[in-house]
This record gives structure tokens, C-alpha cells and sequence, in this order.
């Protein structure tokens, strides 16, 4: 008895030893990364007590053969500080800490015999796990209390009771780690969880700038006269220093151990910039990439409200109106209002039913065109499963995947299943265009598999174009990167720059059949009045170009124009007639918008009846007693400037023209003039024809507008 004793009082003491020199170890390691200077002289007492709570709905139950410690359901009692966010974020961190070594933490419990020898009482057993992982962390040292803290009576039973065993839990805690061959209990845990923890030791922070509240540019001053100082790349610097995203233009990047610097910046305490995760940028970013002027978006299971404010503050320049579905509960409403108007967002609608249960045909929904789906999924792509459970209000069981480094096949079928629900309901919006899918898993069978299933047993009946899978935008990925995502979906994997993420967009398919040429378009807008003379004229060059190079006109009664000439006949007819009503002096009807006189050599080659010109309407047929002369078509260039004729200008101001006109005083550019049509008889004063058009043997000026008829398209 005596040499087992002596054994273990100096296995206890090596124990000790050991566990000094490993706290330095770990201690030295911590300052490497900057995420502990000092050391730690444990948590308020009300901290602890939200820790064992959560603890207590996240641990990981055994089965009854194999229970050896017993838990209680009774959560104890928690102070009014609960909701403050920092202290919610070191209960958590806690919590998840003892929840990783829930083993290595039970076995030293019993091997340190204070199970089952105390007694003592099984709703307290979550709070002895969490203050003997930060006991442990503290190198079994005394807490340091605060004068001004309040005490609770359960954590100064369970820190006495620690504190009686401490030479035997630093004995047990070393014959766990000689036992399976760690340097450390760190090295206990599964690898992919302690890839997890480093990956969330150097992940960078991203923070999103409310462009309702301030530029980009001003973000950067301000900065800079804050000691920060702009650059290409922030991984593995250590100075104060920020750079841009390549892939969202508004998102900024820092380094980790900035961050209770940038939270003490006015810049964040005013919602200037907000931090969260890249992910949700390039979601909002996605969609508005697809988003016309006064188009609708649907977002369902958004988590955080910094996604929806985001979303907000990218279409403020639209008149698009943003649906959140799935928030029942109304006591929230005041603060998310409060929210929205200190980051300037207006155009937010909250729907209260879930998202499966709003009719695709729903009258408030029938001018979205985009659905943004952040379905809950198993988050496994994400480093600081915390921060993502507070950041996006996701369900804290989590965490228990988490501390085991991946999740059951059952619970992904489940959640793949509801993915891939949500999905197809969201594709039978007949009125949506998109939907845009994102999740922060790392498993194809919430990624790809979902999709590509929603895709192939897509409704083919409804009487719209069936989805298919569109390449990641453009203003958020290089043509590299487009390049590189042949299956056209765009990915991140986890690393120590950013958290995994998929995304995938899905458009409508063009409908073959609603596709029309110009000419169509044009004649369909002349036959309802929604065209003038100017916008036909330019739709036509087309056609001027291919008649310069042609040596006859062609014939009017080509079949391929038939269907066009007589729509625009008829918009012709109905805007002379119009016109005819408030023009005094005008005997004639003609084209309201005709303001070319006489057609170019280049275009007139031939002499042309306007009988046979089917473009020119029925009622314009005989209008004048005299025929167009056939020889002024063979004006060569235009002549001085003393035969141009400027007439009063009216109403309608029509677009400048070329008059060209026979003189023998040599040439000179012509000059634009405003005209408009009058009839043949009484004669304008100035208007008198020249013996050089007589000789021509040219009729007079009030002949001109029957000359016009000669013109193959007359509203040119």
C-alpha cells in the first residue's frame, strides 16, 4: 500500500509537471497566432450557468448500458445578461469547448473518483463538465473574481468541490494523455476537428459596407485615419490593414485578431459596415445580378437579418420589394424595425407563413421574379461553427456535428430531403425567372445531388419553360473561374481564407416560339400607334443600304413585305387623319412624319408610278392633277442655296432634311430646314420656279408633294 502510494503521489506530481509544461506549451502556441496574450482567470459565474445550459440540450447521450454520469433537465436559473451579444458568444464557446472533450471530461471525473463518490445532484453534472474544461484550460489555477460580481450559489459548490479533487484531476488528466500518446487532450480529438479549429484561428473577417449610409471611398478614409491602411491581400499579415474582395466589389476583408479593434470603430456601432460571412454576400450578389428595374425577390430561411438588410441596400436604386418568408414570431417586429431603419432598408415585406405553405400563385408574389433559398443544411463548410449559429441563428445542434467532425448519414438524408422540397416548390412560381440555391455544406448530397434531382423531376405540364442550370455570374467570378466550373456550379471549399460555400443558379429557358425579328417588333408597334416616323425611319437603314446597291427599285408587290406595309398603312391612315383635324391650311392628307421631298440619285435610279407602290394608302391615290416629272430623279448634287425653300414651321417640328434643288450658280452644301406639307394651290410667294427648271423641263413647287409618292417607303 505504501509503494502505491508513493507511486501515485509521484505520479501526480510528474502529472503536474507535465501539465505545466504542456499549459506553456500551448500558452506559447496561442501567442504565435495572437489570440491570447495572457493568461485566463476564468469566466463571471453567470457565464458558466449558460454555458451548462447549453451544454445540457447539445451533449452527446450515452447508451443506458454505458451510462456512468447522469444529467439533470432542469436548466438553472440564467441572469438578465443572457442576451447581451459578447456574453452569448463566450457561453457558447464554452459550451462547445466541454462539448469536443465531453469524453476525455467524464472519464477524468471518474478516474479522479468524484464520480460516484459525492453526491451530487444530477442537474448540476452540465455544469461540473464546463467548469472542469476551463479549470483544466487554467492549469488547474484559482479563479479571479471580480469585487462587483454577483455570485451564484451552484457555481461556488461546483468550483469547491473542483478545487478539493485539483491534485487528482491533474493526475488523471496526464494518464489520459500518456494513454493515448498525446502531447496534449488537443491531439485527442478527431482530425477534421482540429483542422476545423485552425482553420478558425486564421480565418479572415469580411464585413459588407451599407452603401445607403456611406461610399466605399469614405470607408477607406476613414479607415485610413484609423491607423488602417489598404492592400492587395490580408492572409498572414498582422498589421492593421484591409483589402477589397474579388469576387463582391462592397465586401472588405481584415484580419482575425482586428476584431475587437473594428468593433470599437464608429464605422461598425453606426451600421456602416457589418460582419458576416462571404457566403451570404455572394448570395444577394447572385441575385441582383438577375434583377431588373421593378422586379420582386423572394428570400426563404435567411437566418441572419443582416442577409435581408443586405439584399435591401443592393436594390435601393430599384422599385424591387423584398418578401422574407417563415418569421411567426411578432414579438421580434419592433426590433427588426428599429434594425431596418438605422441601416436605411424600406423596402422589406415579412410574410408569416412558412415557405412550403405559400401558394405559388399568391397575389402578393406575382412580380417576383428571383427566389433566393438559404435552406438549413449540415454547415460543415463553415470554421467557427459559433459565430455561424449566432451570425445566422441556426439551430444549436449543430454544434454536436461539429464536436464530432462530421454528421450522420440519416440526419444528411433528412436535411436533403427538406433541401430538395423547398427547392421544387420554389421552381413552381410560374412568375419567377431564378432561383438562386446557396447552402455552406460540404456534402454533394445537399449541393449537386439536390439540384440535379429538382432539375430532372421538374413539372413539365405548367405552361412555362422548364429551369436549367446557368454559369455563375459574371460580375462575381473571373471568366477563369466560369471556365473552370464546367458543371456550372460555383463552389469554395473550406480553407484558411474562407468558409465553404455552394451556389447554383437556375434560369427559365428562352421560349422558341416568342422569339420575333425587327420587323415584326416594328410592324406591331406601328399598327398600335407607339411608333413615329423617326424611330421607323431608323429601323429601316437596313433596308436603304441593301437598295443602293441594287440598280432597280423593288417590285411592290413582294410578298415578304405584304404583311408589314399593310400595318403600317393602316398607322399611317389613322396619324394623317389625326393630323388633318388640326391643320388649316393642308388640302392634301399625307404622312404626318414624311419630311424627305425628293429622294437621292442614289436611291432613285428609275422613275417610279405611285400607283404601284402598295406602301402608300388608298386614300393618298389621285390626290394631285398633275404627274411628277420623271427627269427629277436625275439631280446630280444639290445647287445654291437661293433654290432651297424654308417654309413656316407649325405644331409638329419634324426632323432636319435635304432639299436638293437644280441652280447655275455653281454648288454649295446644302442646309438642313424644318417644312411641312401644304397644298399645290394658293402658292407661297417664295416659292417660284426658276427658268434653269423650266428649261429642265421640271414642274413647280406645288408639285413636290405628288413627287413624294415616287419615295418606295414614304414614312422615311
Amino acid at each position: 500500500m505504501l509503494n502505491s502510494a508513493s507511486e501515485l503521489e509521484f505520479s501526480n506530481h510528474e502529472s503536474c509537471e507535465e501539465l505545466s509544461q504542456l499549459s506553456s506549451l500551448e500558452l506559447s502556441s496561442r501567442e504565435k497566432t495572437s489570440t491570447c496574450l495572457v493568461e485566463k482567470s476564468g469566466y463571471p459565474d453567470s457565464i458558466y450557468v449558460m454555458a451548462a445550459n447549453i451544454f445540457q440540450g447539445i451533449r452527446i447521450e450515452r447508451s443506458p448500458e454505458r451510462v456512468l454520469i447522469k444529467y439533470g433537465n432542469e436548466p438553472l436559473p440564467t441572469s438578465s445578461e443572457s442576451d447581451d451579444e459578447s456574453f452569448q458568444r463566450l457561453s457558447y464557446e464554452l459550451a462547445f469547448s466541454a462539448l469536443k472533450y465531453q469524453d476525455i471530461l467524464e472519464s477524468i471525473l471518474i478516474d479522479s473518483y468524484i464520480f460516484p463518490t459525492t453526491t451530487i445532484p444530477n442537474h448540476l453534472s452540465s455544469l461540473i463538465i464546463v467548469m472542469l474544461y476551463d479549470f483544466q484550460d487554467r492549469k488547474f489555477q484559482p479563479r479571479l473574481l471580480s469585487d462587483n460580481e454577483d455570485s451564484v450559489s451552484e457555481v461556488q459548490e461546483v468550483e469547491n468541490l473542483l478545487n478539493s479533487f485539483k491534485t487528482k484531476l491533474a493526475a488523471s488528466l496526464a494518464r489520459c494523455r500518456i494513454k493515448h500518446d498525446a502531447l496534449s487532450i488537443y491531439h485527442i480529438l478527431p482530425e477534421t476537428v482540429r483542422k476545423q479549429e485552425l482553420r478558425a484561428s486564421t480565418l479572415p473577417l469580411y464585413a459588407w459596407i451599407n452603401t445607403c449610409k456611406i461610399s466605399p471611398e469614405d470607408v477607406y478614409s476613414n479607415l485610413r485615419k484609423k491607423g488602417y491602411h489598404k492592400v492587395k491581400s490580408v492572409f498572414h499579415i498582422d498589421d492593421k490593414v484591409f483589402a477589397v474582395d474579388k469576387h463582391c466589389y462592397d465586401v472588405l476583408i481584415f484580419p482575425s485578431h482586428l476584431k475587437n479593434d473594428l468593433l470599437s470603430i464608429d464605422l461598425f456601432k453606426d451600421y456602416k459596415l457589418i460582419l458576416q460571412d462571404k457566403s451570404r454576400s455572394l448570395a444577394v450578389h447572385s441575385v441582383k445580378a438577375l434583377l431588373n428595374m421593378d422586379d420582386d425577390i423572394l428570400m426563404v430561411n435567411t437566418g441572419s437579418w443582416y442577409t435581408v438588410a443586405h439584399m435591401s441596400i443592393l436594390t435601393n436604386n430599384n422599385t424591387s420589394k423584398i418578401f422574407v418568408c417563415g418569421v411567426e414570431s411578432h414579438a421580434k417586429d419592433p426590433d427588426l424595425k428599429n434594425l431596418f431603419t438605422k441601416m436605411g432598408c424600406k423596402n422589406i415585406e415579412i410574410l408569416r407563413e412558412t415557405f412550403i405553405n405559400i401558394d405559388s400563385k399568391d397575389h402578393r408574389l406575382q412580380k417576383v421574379k428571383v427566389i433566393l433559398l438559404l435552406p438549413r443544411c449540415s454547415g460543415l463548410g463553415v470554421s467557427n461553427p459559433v459565430e455561424f449559429i449566432l451570425n445566422e441563428y441556426e439551430d444549436t445542434d449543430l454544434l454536436k456535428d461539429f464536436s464530432q467532425g462530421g454528421t450522420s448519414e440519416d440526419k444528411i438524408h433528412v436535411l436533403a430531403q427538406q433541401q430538395y422540397e423547398q427547392l421544387t416548390h420554389a421552381m413552381k412560381f410560374t412568375k419567377a425567372q431564378a432561383v438562386v440555391y446557396c447552402t455552406c455544406s460540404v456534402y454533394p448530397e445537399e449541393n449537386e445531388a439536390v439540384v440535379k434531382k429538382a432539375l430532372e423531376f421538374q413539372d413539365h405540364g405548367i405552361k412555362v419553360q422548364p429551369y436549367r442550370l446557368s454559369p455563375p455570374v459574371l460580375p462575381l467570378c473571373s471568366l477563369k473561374e466560369i471556365h473552370l466550373s464546367t458543371d456550372k456550379f460555383f463552389r469554395m471549399e473550406p480553407s484558411d481564407t474562407t468558409n465553404g460555400c455552394f451556389l447554383s443558379i437556375l434560369t427559365r429557358e428562352r421560349d422558341p416560339s416568342e422569339t420575333v425579328s425587327v420587323k415584326d417588333v416594328l410592324a406591331r408597334a406601328a399598327a398600335k400607334g407607339l411608333l413615329d416616323g423617326i424611330e421607323l425611319g431608323k429601323s429601316s437603314k437596313r433596308e436603304k443600304k441593301k437598295k443602293k446597291s441594287k440598280t432597280s427599285l423593288p417590285r411592290a408587290s413582294t410578298n415578304d413585305y405584304n404583311g408589314v406595309q399593310m400595318k403600317i398603312a393602316e398607322f399611317l391612315n389613322r396619324e394623317t387623319k389625326a393630323n388633318a383635324n388640326r391643320s388649316e391650311t393642308t388640302k392634301i392628307p399625307l404622312p404626318q412624319k414624311n419630311t424627305t421631298l425628293v429622294g437621292t440619285s442614289s436611291q432613285m435610279k428609275k422613275p417610279i408610278k405611285p400607283a404601284t407602290n402598295p406602301l402608300v394608302p388608298t386614300f393618298m391615290k389621285n390626290t394631285s392633277p398633275y404627274r411628277p416629272c420623271e427627269r427629277q430623279t436625275n439631280f446630280v448634287r444639290p445647287r445654291p442655296e437661293d433654290k432651297m425653300v424654308v417654309l413656316k414651321p407649325v405644331e409638329i417640328v419634324l426632323p432636319p432634311v435635304m432639299l436638293p434643288f437644280s441652280s447655275s450658280l455653281g454648288s454649295r452644301p446644302t442646309q438642313h430646314c424644318y417644312c411641312r406639307w401644304i397644298a399645290p394651290k394658293p402658292l407661297v410667294p417664295t416659292c417660284v420656279p426658276t427658268p434653269s427648271m423650266s428649261r429642265r423641263g421640271e414642274k413647280p413647287k406645288e408639285n413636290l408633294p405628288s413627287s413624294q409618292l415616287r419615295h418606295p417607303r414614304p414614312w422615311l
